[in-house]
């Protein structure tokens, strides 16, 4: 098959199959954004003269066809296509002849992936959200039916002072509430459009790169050509940041209910469906899930790291290395959207041993509270707590 790029000579095999990796795959979930991007950039190509009317509307019919056979599992980017984008000019061609080898003009691959992969992130970054908005939602439905039962707040994972359902529950709601703030910034930072940048250095026509930005529902043009291509990476890595801020907070809830759920402990019990079991001890039910839960953190936030590296060290414009950010943000994006989903259903789940709880509550949970009840009566706070520890240490 002719390459987008051919020069008369043929690819070594090897050299092919490395350079293209596993691109083919991922971009099967960028057809219907790259699709979307080339119906604005025909409209624009119709809107400066360089394509009729007539041809505008057949390459938009034509990329109608692909994103309808896209989404039922038929249009498949094969090795030799390299990426979406050579597939889908491949299949315009195929369907229209020189129409087709029309939809190029103005554009490169590197705005062409640049722009498909905004719109990804955009749409993927909506559903971050909505599924953080469900995790805050599920947790005040926690709080309203277990909120008011009291159980043992720790500090160096030791006894300190009282706590509640309702005070760990807001914790993480107050932290998530923080990483929509995060999204929002992130998602507003990458809502720029790159397309008509080509490769880095814009293109020598007069095209109106605003059209396409307002027709693919950018929020402003992405103005310097250079910091377009400067920007892959960078973009990806505010992107990872904030999932894996995401993911820390689901981290702590996994340790925390893996603690609370010990016997030893009994303040949290998961449902029977939710555990696992030994193959070798018939009396075992196993928290995999919130074990799985707690390490997916750590899978994501080395993704933060990779991107980071890949991306620094590298000349302005654009190198290939940033090819293999493409996967690690992708690969984010279904860890954290899984992930949020699992920690609704479990919240719906979830119940409060208070018998558990309240067995719990020792009397050193009240020492600081005794040192404040000695402060009310004018004793000085330093004089307070050395009185209460003395009691304490003599056992009264």
């Amino acid at each position: 098959m002719t390459k987008l790029w051919e020069k008369g000579y043929d690819l070594n095999k090897a050299i092919e199959l490395f350079t293209v990796g596993n691109d083919p795959q991922l971009d099967q979930q960028l057809v219907y954004y790259d699709c979307i991007a080339s119906k604005a950039h025909a409209k624009m190509l119709g809107k400066i003269g360089l394509l009729t009317d007539v041809e505008v509307k057949d390459i938009e019919r034509e990329l109608e066809r692909i994103i309808e056979l896209d989404q039922q599992g038929k249009f498949i980017i094969c090795q030799e296509h390299e990426d979406c984008h050579t597939a889908i000019e491949v299949f315009l061609t195929d369907s229209l002849g020189n129409v087709g080898k029309k939809i190029h003009t103005a554009r490169s691959r590197n705005d062409q992936v640049l722009t498909a992969l905004r719109l990804y992130y955009k749409d993927r970054l909506d559903e971050i959200y909505r599924l953080a908005t469900e995790f805050i939602d599920a947790i005040n439905s926690f709080i309203n039916k277990y909120g008011i039962i009291q159980f043992p707040g720790y500090t160096h994972m030791r006894k300190a002072m009282p706590s509640s359902f309702e005070l760990w529950g807001n914790a993480f709601i107050d932290s998530m509430t923080d990483n929509l703030r995060l999204l929002i910034a992130v998602k507003d930072l990458i809502d720029q459009s790159p397309l008509g940048t080509a490769a880095g250095y814009g293109v020598p026509l007069d095209i109106d790169r605003e059209f396409t930005a307002k027709e693919l529902g950018f929020n402003r043009v992405q103005k310097n050509p250079i910091y377009t291509q400067n920007s892959r990476g960078k973009f990806e890595k505010s992107i990872l940041h904030v999932l894996t801020q995401t993911m820390l907070d689901l981290n702590k809830i996994a340790s925390d209910l893996i603690l609370f759920s010990m016997e030893e402990f009994g303040y949290i019990e998961l449902p029977d469906e939710f555990c696992t079991g030994s193959s070798i001890m018939p009396q075992k039910k196993n928290p995999d899930v919130l074990e799985l839960l707690r390490a997916k953190y750590h899978v994501v936030s080395s993704y933060e790291f990779q991107v980071s590296g890949i991306a620094s060290d590298l000349m302005s414009g654009y190198n290939r290395d940033v090819q293999l950010t493409k996967e690690p943000v992708m690969n984010g994006f279904s860890i954290t959207s899984s992930s949020l989903e699992i920690v609704v259903l479990l919240f719906k789940h979830l119940t409060v041993n208070r018998e558990k709880c309240s067995k719990a509550m020792t009397d050193n949970l009240f020492a600081t509270e005794r040192v404040y009840q000695l402060v009310k009566e004018g004793i000085p706070f330093r004089d307070a707590y050395q009185q209460v520890a003395k009691s304490i240490k003599d056992g009264k």
